[in-house]
């Protein structure tokens, strides 16, 4: 049996940061880096496709930290 893949579905997924990342808060994950037992997510602004930066994968489970989807700060504010 194969070896189970670490995060799925993450290429395609849609993000929000609690706090203004490199001037935006939407990102969009465009591609998966696997390094061992490391995931590598790169991560690109939906309103700017020039900002682009690599996350540890695990970051995004860190609900402080990030949201799944697009959400706007009124949605932020109730969760």
């Amino acid at each position: 049996m194969p070896k189970k893949q670490k995060f799925p579905h993450l290429v395609g997924s849609k993000w929000t940061s609690l706090q203004t990342t490199w001037g935006w808060r939407h990102f969009q994950v465009v591609n998966r880096k696997n390094e061992g037992e490391w995931v590598f997510a790169e991560m690109v602004a939906s309103c700017d496709l020039s900002v682009r930066f690599w996350i540890n994968a695990k970051q995004l489970k860190e609900r402080s930290l990030w949201q799944a989807g697009w959400r706007s700060l009124q949605e932020q504010s109730i969760e």
